[in-house]
Order: C-alpha cells, then sequence, then structure tokens
C-alpha cells in the first residue's frame, strides 16, 4: 500500500525573487512575476520549484540525462534515484523497439508532489524599520496559532505582535494599531531567523492584504548595451519587478510512493559528493537545499533567486 504524507516547508528568500509570466501588466512594469489568479497575491509556482528541484538533485547524483523531459540517455531509469522520484519518459531506440508495438514511450509519474510556495510573511518599510505583514488565514493554513484576536476587528486596524504606536505606517498606508497579539508557531520553524522578527509581525484584513504586497513589490530598472558602442541601446530600456527579499512563504510537499521500490543510494557519487538517500523525499530536500546556493527563476546569475529551507518541515500524514 502507498504512503500519503503531506510536509510543510517554511522558506525564506534571500534575494529577490523573479518567477516571470511572460508578459505585462498594463500600468505597471514590463515583466509581472506570476500571481494567485483569485487574489492577484505573488507565489513561486510549483512547476517552477519542481523544474530547479529536479534538475539540482540531478547535478548532485551527476547524471544531467535524468534532468530533462526525454529520459532515453538513461540507462535503467527505474533504478537512478532522479528518474524514481520526479518520474520519467523514456522512448526505445530502434535497437529496443522491434515491433511497432513495443515502440511506444515507457513513463511513470513522480512519487513527490510539488505545490505552490505561497506569500506567508511579506517586508514592508515603516517608521519602526522593517515589519512582515500576514493574514490569519495564512498563518491557520501554516499551523501557526493566533491568541489575542478581538472579538471585533475593524478592517482598517492592523494588528501587531508587540506593541509599536497607535498608527502603523505600512509602506504608503498609515493604520492603527490594535492590542498586540501572540503567534505560536511549530517548533521545527522556531530558528533564529524567524526568532528575530517574531515581534515584527504585523496581521492585517485580507481585503488590505493583497494591496500592501502588491504596492511594495521590488521594482528594478534594467537597460540593453550595445556591445558596438558600449552604451545603452536605444529603446531597449525594460522594468521587472521581483519578490523582495526576506519574504517568508510555506510550500507543500506531498509523498505519494506508490511504486515503494525506491533504489537506495548511500555511497560515494561518480566524483565526490557523498550521497546517502534512502527514500524519494531525501532526493527532493537535496534538491530543495541547493536552491539557497543556485536559485529559482529568471536572472539567477545577476543576484536573483536564492530560497533558503528554515528549520525541518512540519509532517501530517494521511488519515481517513
Amino acid at each position: 500500500m502507498a504512503t500519503y504524507e503531506k510536509r510543510t516547508y517554511l522558506l525564506k528568500t534571500e534575494d529577490p525573487t523573479h518567477i516571470g509570466v511572460g508578459g505585462y501588466r498594463l500600468g505597471r512594469v514590463d515583466n509581472s512575476i506570476i500571481r494567485e489568479t483569485g487574489t492577484g497575491i505573488p507565489k513561486i509556482p510549483g512547476t517552477s520549484l519542481h523544474g530547479a528541484i529536479r534538475a539540482y538533485a540531478a547535478r548532485l547524483y551527476e547524471n544531467m540525462a535524468a534532468a530533462g523531459q526525454d529520459h532515453s540517455q538513461v540507462e535503467n531509469p527505474d533504478q537512478d534515484p532522479i528518474c524514481y522520484t520526479f518520474g520519467y519518459i523514456k522512448h526505445n531506440t530502434e535497437e529496443e523497439a522491434g515491433d511497432a508495438a513495443d515502440s511506444e514511450p515507457i513513463a511513470y509519474s513522480g512519487v513527490v508532489n510539488i505545490f505552490d510556495a505561497q506569500v506567508l510573511l511579506f517586508p514592508v518599510a515603516s517608521l519602526h524599520g522593517p515589519l512582515w505583514v500576514t493574514i490569519t488565514g495564512r498563518l491557520a493554513d501554516a499551523g501557526v496559532a493566533v491568541t489575542g484576536l478581538p472579538a471585533t476587528w475593524p478592517s482598517e486596524t492592523v494588528l501587531p505582535t508587540s506593541n509599536l504606536d497607535n498608527r502603523i505606517n505600512l509602506g504608503w498606508l498609515s493604520l492603527p494599531a490594535g492590542s498586540p497579539v501572540t503567534l505560536t508557531w511549530p517548533e521545527v520553524w522556531d530558528k533564529p531567523g524567524l526568532q528575530a522578527i517574531k515581534e515584527r509581525i504585523v496581521l492585517v484584513h485580507d481585503d488590505l492584504f493583497g494591496h500592501i504586497v502588491n504596492s511594495n513589490l521590488e521594482v528594478r530598472t534594467s537597460v540593453s548595451i550595445d556591445p558596438k558602442t558600449g552604451a545603452a541601446k536605444k529603446g531597449a530600456l525594460f522594468t521587472y519587478e521581483a519578490l523582495p527579499r526576506a519574504t517568508w512563504l510555506t510550500m507543500d510537499m506531498v509523498i505519494d510512493d506508490y511504486r515503494a521500490a525506491f533504489p537506495v543510494v548511500s555511497q560515494t557519487s561518480r566524483t565526490s559528493e557523498p550521497l546517502s538517500w534512502q527514500a524519494p523525499l531525501d532526493v527532493a530536500v537535496a534538491g530543495l537545499k541547493l536552491i539557497g546556493w543556485l536559485g529559482v527563476g529568471g536572472m539567477g546569475t545577476r543576484g536573483f533567486g536564492r530560497v533558503t529551507l528554515v528549520g525541518d518541515a512540519v509532517i501530517d500524514p494521511f488519515s481517513i
């Protein structure tokens, strides 16, 4: 029987992170980042994370043939931890195919499901220094308990986690502050990085959250250089937006090992990196950790894209 288990990870952007949507929004920037359709709040899509995690895990295993869309160059994909974890499509060679019936590609889906990373805490400049904005719904989804919520909460009032002032400005918004609330975090996430900002978190209403986030995204302007003159190329000025540094997100990963035949890796890899992968989760987490070094999304060679894993996962086993 397959084992189903959900693991929720806490992530933090170490650099501005740009996951482009391939177009622009009227009145904003040339290169927009992807957003939730219903709320307009930016996210890091699971497709981007899955691709980066797979590619980086393949680098660690030193078998880049397992990282692409076609895995025909992988000799035995069932015994390759990358192909087993993330799935594979293997097209038979002419010698292997034989008759037409045998020429169909062999395909297996992966055994880990990687979902969108959702913004949990968003950094905003204020007169009190940087503050991190969130909403109760996202805290509840992440397993963070909120105590001290008032019975009635006006939509224009914000609730800080410490005594800051009677009014708090969040970027261009100046809002009245209510009594402080207390957040209880999962123990596996309560690390020094989070502890440093726990008293600088502000709860806002859902109807304000999207406006605050979209008004405080990082927006940059770049220009292409004409290689002949070394000067700015005419008509090549463009703008783009990104999730700012120190944005905190949560990401779910569901383990669905329906095959129950993982090829255990417990030896030195082909050149130098010692690996000890006992399950598909080990492969996925190894790739996820490397995103903290190599990044995800666009402009990774220009100071963008590093996202680090904070603490361990909150584990939620499936039950009926």
